[in-house]
């Protein structure tokens, strides 16, 4: 598709082409609008709310600024609460810990495969 198609595309989905897709090289323009559009607009088999507040994790586990206003605005525009904002941010700080604590202490990877087997056995009711 030729760069002036996907821009028309793109202003009947967005009403306008952004900027960032402007300066992208004709090359990659297409694929990189795909991705967006199934990402960001189209059918996916994780509802577009809950889709957003993994992006609005991921961004503030990256720090990027882009993405967090993105992903949350996103996130707002499909129905998420400033509570689900809030936690799914509180769940980034809190896995970044974790993963910085056990990386950090070299624990054991079969160990932990093992109890967290073991823990889904109990939470599951079958220990």
């Amino acid at each position: 598709m030729s760069r002036e198609k996907i821009h028309e595309e793109m202003k009947q989905i967005l009403g306008q082409v952004p900027g960032f897709f402007g300066s992208l090289p004709d090359d990659t323009l297409g694929a990189e609008w795909e991705l967006f559009k199934r990402f960001e607009t189209g059918d996916s088999t994780i509802p577009p709310k809950y889709r957003e507040l993994i992006g609005v994790a991921l961004a503030a586990n990256e720090k990027c600024w882009y993405c967090a206003n993105l992903h949350g605005a996103m996130a707002r525009f499909h129905g998420a609460t400033e509570a689900e904002v809030q936690e799914s941010v509180q769940f980034a700080k809190f896995s970044a810990g974790w993963s910085t604590y056990l990386n950090g202490m070299l624990y054991d990877h079969d160990d932990f495969l093992q109890e967290l087997n073991e823990i889904g056995q109990h939470l599951s009711g079958g220990s």
